[in-house]
């Protein structure tokens, strides 16, 4: 046993010393990888950014693994989240190698110690950090677009019938916004710039965005733009059908809260409650436990 764990410290200071060299080493990136170090350096912070230098050489190795199927899945999926911190596939990938060994070998390490509780953490660690960041991102994100968006509904209805077009009312209003719903405005204002039909370009902020929403807005634009509909209606009548399913999505919350609620209270609130009050009555009642044990 002592032999093992021997290895395996040193195999784990060989790994810190390497991962050293491999920081320090002018290594040939991948495009999409290099261009995400070099842009998202300033939005993520230096623990981030010193795991993805350490699992840069294995982002392409990570991928291969994956699959191209899986590697399209989790790009969807970051997209979905809003590439936090400059976060692209390529650097989820080198995130995955770093997490993934550092788990695996921890996990090894409190398994042969015995400790499986702690192995089992550590191999859930490096199996699912990376994901767990990403699921967090993702629900945050589209709460905040559907939070966002009947507002911003609301406004660009008013600039609309002011006289501007559509185009120059989404920039205005985009302007004036921030979060993740004026950045997918400026996206979608931006592809149209460089030659992709409005059309096409609303089909891909509907991809981008996992929101019944966002879905309801480009379904309303796109009907509304095949049967000459008035913008202006459309706009409000959608604001205020949003608004309607935001009050009926918090109703189902607060009804699915209350049994919830109730079943944490009669499981730990009363059985504790109860057990203080009986303790409290026994104490105060001056029995003597000593005639009760013989002793």
């Amino acid at each position: 046993m002592a032999l093992v764990l021997a290895t395996l410290m040193g195999l784990a200071v060989w790994g810190v010393f390497a991962g050293i060299r491999m920081y320090r080493a002018e290594a040939k990136l991948p495009g999409d990888l290099a261009l995400a170090l070099e842009v998202g350096s300033t939005r993520t912070g230096a623990v981030d950014s010193l795991v993805d230098r350490l699992g840069m050489r294995y982002a392409p190795a990570v991928q291969r693994l994956m699959g191209p199927k899986q590697v399209a899945k989790y790009r969807r999926r970051i997209d979905l989240a809003g590439n936090p911190g400059g976060l692209t596939i390529d650097r989820y990938a080198a995130r995955r190698a770093v997490y993934g060994f550092l788990g695996g070998l921890g996990g090894l390490v409190f398994l042969l110690q015995g400790n499986v509780l702690m192995a089992l953490l550590l191999f859930a660690f490096g199996a699912f950090w990376t994901e767990v960041g990403i699921w967090s991102a993702i629900r945050l994100r589209k709460d905040v677009i559907e939070r966002t968006l009947p507002d911003f509904l609301d406004v660009l209805a008013v600039v609309v019938s002011a006289g501007l077009g559509f185009r120059q009312a989404l920039d205005r209003v985009a302007t004036r916004y921030e979060g993740p719903w004026a950045d997918e405005i400026r996206i979608t204002l931006r592809q149209m710039d460089l030659g992709m039909s409005r059309r096409q370009a609303f089909a891909e902020l509907r991809r981008r965005n996992d929101s019944e929403q966002v879905a309801m807005f480009v379904t309303a634009l796109q009907q509304g733009e095949e049967l000459g509909a008035p913008i202006v209606d459309t706009l409000v009548s959608l604001a205020k059908d949003m608004r309607r399913t935001d009050a009926q999505n918090a109703r189902r919350k607060a009804a699915r809260a209350v049994p919830k609620a109730t079943m944490m209270i009669t499981t730990f609130m009363v059985p504790a409650t109860m057990l203080l009050l009986g303790a409290g009555l026994l104490l105060g009642s001056g029995t003597d436990f000593g005639t009760i044990t013989g002793e």
